[in-house]
């Protein structure tokens, strides 16, 4: 997976993230997608975000992945 830095981060349209009102899990590319999916099922598990909010990271990188 590239290196995303905070300059290059903070430089990405909103629509790259899976939760783009808080700037968080962040997609440009498909090791990104793939990392998002399982961070956000193991924060869901943990009760850090809902389900509905996991859904939306996972329907977003599946875009991303072509699925």
């Amino acid at each position: 997976m590239a290196r995303l830095t905070e300059k290059k981060r903070d430089s990405l349209p909103g629509s790259t993230f899976g939760l783009p009102e808080e700037h968080k899990y962040p997609m440009p590319d498909k090791a990104h997608a793939r990392n998002a999916k399982a961070r956000a099922s193991q924060q869901q598990n943990r009760g850090r975000i809902t389900a509905a909010e996991e859904a939306r990271i996972d329907r977003k990188a599946d875009k991303v992945l072509g699925k």
